[in-house]
C-alpha cells in the first residue's frame, strides 16, 4: 500500500489566514503521516484545467504570517457551472482528474461558495473535509471563521482614526464595511471602536431615527457621530445597494455604496457635514492577527485528522470555543446571519449604540446573582 495522498486548494476569495492552513494541512499530514501534499493552483480552477504541484516541507515554511494563499484562488471557478465553457457541467472531469492523481482525500478550504461545491463533489465520491474561511464570519455550523477577526481589526482600526477628523471638524462620519448579507464585521468593528450607529443587514434602518440620533448628539455637545454601516444594510423598505453585476460569477452581485445612499439620505436633515469611506478589499489583505494565525492552524490540523481518519464530508468548525465538525450538507447554500437576540446586540444597545430602529427587541440586563 502506497503513501497517503492528499490536495489541497483554497477557493473563493483572498482571505488573511489562508497560507496558515495550508501550512498547518500540509505539515501536520507530512510530519505526521509521511503523506504526499498536492496542491491545486487557484482553486476548483486548478481541478478544472488540470494544474497542481507538490508541497513539500520548505514549500509551506515561512508563510505563516503572509497575506494571500501561496496556491492562488478563484471565486468563478464552479465545476458545475464552467463560466469559461458557456457553463458547462465539468464535475465528472473534476473526479476523473482526481482519480487520475490517485489521492486519497482533499481538503477544500473556502466559504460558503466552496462548501457547497465541495458537497457537491462529496455526492459524486470524491473525499472531502472542509475547512471554513470567510472574513463575513457567515458560515453556518461555525461560531468563527479565520480572516474576521483580521477584517474586524483592520475596521475598527479604520473608524479610530475617523473619530479624530469627525472630533476635529464636527462631522458625521459614516465608514461601509464588508460583509455581504450578514453584519458580523460592521457589529463587532462598530463596538470594538465605540460607534454611534450601526447599521446591520439583519435590521432595516429607518433614516429618520438614524437622524434624530444625529441631532441628538449635536444638541448635547458631542457635535460629531460615527456610523458603521455594513454593505448589505438597506433602508425600511428599500433594497441593498448594488455596486455590479458580475455574470461570470456563481455569485454575481456586488454590494457596495450604501454608504453614500446614506449621506445623501441625511443631507438637510441634520446640521453636521458628512463624509462616507468605503473601506473595501483592504479589509481582506495583509498580515492576520495572532487569533486568525492560531484558529487557522488549528482548523489546519483538525481538517487533516480528519481526513486521516478517512472520515468525510464534514467541515470542520468551533463551536463552544471547541473544535468540532459539521456535515456539509448542513453547510451548503446558507447564510449565518446576526441573530437579533445576539448577546452582543444587547450589549451594545445597553451602551447606548443604535440600530437605526426603535423595532428591537426589549433591551435586557443581566444583573448578577
Amino acid at each position: 500500500m502506497g503513501r497517503f495522498r492528499v490536495g489541497v486548494l483554497t477557493g473563493g476569495g483572498d482571505c488573511p489566514g489562508l497560507n496558515a492552513v495550508i501550512r498547518s494541512v500540509a505539515k501536520s499530514f507530512l510530519l505526521q503521516i509521511d503523506a504526499e501534499v498536492i496542491g491545486f493552483e487557484d482553486g476548483f480552477l486548478g481541478m478544472i484545467q488540470r494544474r497542481s504541484r507538490p508541497l513539500e516541507y520548505q514549500d509551506v515554511s515561512g508563510i505563516l504570517a503572509q497575506g494571500g494563499t501561496i496556491l492562488g484562488s478563484s471565486n468563478k471557478a464552479n465545476p458545475f457551472e464552467y463560466y469559461l465553457d458557456n457553463n458547462r457541467d465539468v464535475s465528472q472531469e473534476v473526479c476523473d482528474y482526481f482519480e487520475e492523481l490517485k489521492l486519497d482525500a482533499l481538503v477544500t478550504i473556502g466559504g460558503d461558495g466552496t462548501m457547497s461545491i465541495s458537497h457537491g463533489l462529496v455526492e459524486m465520491g470524491i473525499p472531502i473535509v472542509g475547512v471554513p474561511k470567510t472574513i463575513d464570519n457567515d458560515l453556518v455550523g461555525t461560531e468563527r471563521t479565520f480572516g474576521f477577526d483580521t477584517a474586524v481589526h483592520i475596521a475598527a482600526e479604520a473608524i479610530d482614526r475617523l473619530h479624530t477628523t469627525a472630533q476635529s471638524h464636527q462631522r458625521v462620519m459614516i465608514l461601509e464595511t464588508m460583509g455581504r448579507y450578514a453584519g458580523w464585521i460592521a457589529l463587532h468593528a462598530g463596538i470594538a471602536s465605540g460607534a454611534d450607529i450601526v447599521l446591520i443587514p439583519e435590521v432595516e434602518y429607518d433614516v429618520q431615527e438614524v437622524a434624530r440620533v444625529c441631532r441628538e448628539r449635536e444638541q448635547g455637545g458631542q457635535r460629531f457621530t460615527i456610523i458603521a454601516v455594513a454593505e448589505g444594510a438597506r433602508p425600511v423598505g428599500g433594497e441593498m445597494v448594488v455596486s455590479s453585476i458580475d455574470e461570470t460569477s456563481p455569485d454575481p452581485i456586488r454590494l457596495g455604496g450604501v454608504s453614500h445612499l446614506l449621506m445623501e439620505q441625511l443631507k438637510g436633515m441634520i446640521k453636521s457635514e458628512i463624509r462616507a469611506t468605503v473601506l473595501g478589499h483592504v479589509q481582506r489583505g495583509g498580515t492576520p492577527t495572532a487569533f486568525d494565525r492560531v484558529l487557522a492552524t488549528a482548523f489546519g490540523n483538525h481538517a487533516a485528522f480528519q481526513a486521516s481518519k478517512k472520515e468525510f464530508g464534514c467541515m470542520v468548525a468551533l463551536q463552544n470555543n471547541q473544535l468540532t465538525e459539521i456535515p456539509l450538507k448542513e453547510v451548503a447554500n446558507k447564510t449565518r446571519t446576526v441573530p437579533l437576540d445576539d448577546t452582543l446586540m444587547y450589549a451594545a444597545r445597553a451602551v447606548g449604540t443604535s440600530f437605526g430602529t426603535q423595532n428591537l427587541p426589549a433591551k435586557r440586563m443581566r444583573c448578577p446573582v
